[in-house]
């Protein structure tokens, strides 16, 4: 049964600490804005089609937790920087929390169902909330949206720092452990049966750890030591990958659904698994280089990216995705876009300029980025779409007229204007979970990203309207 609210409960409102909490400017404002894109009505359609039980599952089971509720117990938690556990423990002991969150006198979900119908949400419906949250936001006199200024960041993924031998062990791991669940579907009697479904683990380990022992010791011999361990960790991984390649006929023939999920699971490690061992055994044992778009640097988040941005170390290189970000005055996010690999972050500058029309229905009046946006295709491209001034510094040498064309006053004002979008990126980077992704795979980071944004976006609307003591009207909705 699909929900799109909870009906509001008298009873609670009349609740003194209810009462407390509608007096504070932090939770009034919260829940007003909530309520107002909740109610809108394109927020509603598509958290509809997300959220929806399929026809098969028409009937069944209990009510599941309204499309209202799921958005504002997801938006509060990324705002306040909860864990799932923490977000169901505070909607249990906190009142206003649970004003906020549209929940009223209902039961309190456990954290797995709160975790389950957030990740339900996809990109795109994220993406629209935001955009919902940004007109909102110009509705209210939070922005004129007329400046936009660019930059791009990095959002590290949940991985540990890849080497080589890190990388087989970890193959070694994933790929012993499924062999041991295909053990007890398949029941191989005979010593030769059995032997394809031996564990080597702990020893693709214990030759793992000795790799790393002699790389941190630095001892003379220590290139000799490591070539001929890298040989017999290579050679552990490849006989897995032989178990595997005589495992999944026999699971295939077992017509059974376990038996299927684990083929699954095969066909999904098996060529990321001998891609580590083809990058291994060129870089380690042929001592030849390997691009960085070519590498593997993680099989459980295999869109991470290899990024060399230039900085002092120990971040001149991350692991993870780059992030480019549109914000425009009044300090709202418009635009936000999850980059695959290591692109040049100038072939975007247009396409937000681009965005920035569609969603306002004119372009900004002023645009401005660093030296790294600079092109002069895209200075002549953003004049042609309407930009009146176009900030962008050119590296290198610059001729008499470019140095008089960037010593003039507006343009000064607009890379000090431009300057701020480093705050930002910072600011949700520490209060927003954008250092480090915790979501999986590819949507999972997209959708990550997409909540940081939007309860960030929420958070300086709502310090607007406390400080200019505003309220939420429908006018402005």
């Amino acid at each position: 049964m699909f929900i799109i609210a909870y009906p509001v409960d008298a009873r609670f409102l009349q609740n003194d600490l209810v009462r407390i909490a509608q007096q504070m400017p932090k939770f009034r404002q919260w829940h007003d804005l909530l309520q107002a894109v909740c109610a809108d009505a394109r927020v509603q359609l598509a958290l509809g089609h997300d959220l929806a039980p399929r026809p098969a599952m028409w009937g069944r089971g209990a009510p599941a937790l309204p499309a209202n509720v799921t958005v504002c117990v997801a938006v509060t938690r990324r705002w306040m920087g909860w864990s799932y556990r923490t977000a169901m423990q505070e909607l249990n002991a906190n009142a206003g929390w649970r004003w906020v969150c549209q929940l009223y006198l209902q039961r309190v979900p456990n954290f797995r169902t709160i975790q389950d119908r957030e990740t339900k949400l996809t990109p795109k419906t994220i993406r629209l909330i935001n955009q919902v949250v940004v007109v909102l936001g110009q509705g209210l006199g939070v922005t004129k949206a007329e400046k936009l200024r660019v930059d791009g960041s990095v959002t590290e993924t949940n991985v540990h720092y890849p080497t080589d031998s890190s990388l087989l062990d970890d193959a070694a791991r994933v790929l012993s452990r499924l062999v041991k669940q295909a053990r007890d579907e398949v029941q191989p009697r005979s010593p030769a049966d059995k032997a394809w479904f031996r564990d080597r683990h702990r020893q693709a380990h214990g030759l793992a750890r000795d790799i790393s022992r002699l790389t941190r010791a630095k001892a003379k011999n220590t290139g000799k030591s490591s070539l001929k361990l890298y040989g017999q960790l290579l050679g552990v991984v490849e006989t897995l990958v032989d178990q595997v390649a005589e495992i999944q006929p026999r699971l295939a023939g077992l017509n059974d659904l376990v038996a299927d999920g684990l083929n699954e699971m095969f066909d999904h490690y098996l060529p990321l698994v001998q891609q580590v061992i083809a990058q291994t055994r060129k870089r380690v044992i042929e001592s030849l280089s390997v691009a960085a778009s070519d590498k593997v640097v993680s099989l459980f988040e295999p869109h991470t990216a290899i990024i060399c941005r230039g900085k002092a170390k120990p971040k001149d290189t991350e692991f993870g995705r780059k992030i480019w970000y549109g914000e425009i005055d009044g300090g709202l996010i418009s635009d936000y876009r999850v980059l695959v690999g290591n692109p040049d972050e100038a072939q975007y500058l247009i396409a937000s300029v681009q965005h920035h029309r569609q969603l306002f229905g004119k372009p900004p009046r002023e645009v401005c980025g660093d030296r790294g946006i600079h092109s002069t295709a895209n200075e002549k491209e953003a004049r042609a779409l309407g930009v009146r001034r176009v900030s962008l510094p050119q590296p290198g040498y610059k001729t008499n007229r470019r140095r008089r064309y960037e010593k003039q006053p507006w343009f000064r004002a607009a890379q000090r204007f431009r300057n701020g979008i480093e705050g930002r990126i910072s600011q949700l980077r520490r209060a927003r979970g954008l250092d480090r992704c915790l979501a999986h795979g590819d949507l999972g980071m997209e959708c990550w990203v997409g909540w940081g944004v939007m309860a960030n976006n929420l958070a300086t609307i709502a310090q607007f309207l406390i400080k200019h003591r505003r309220g939420v009207t429908v006018a402005s909705c």
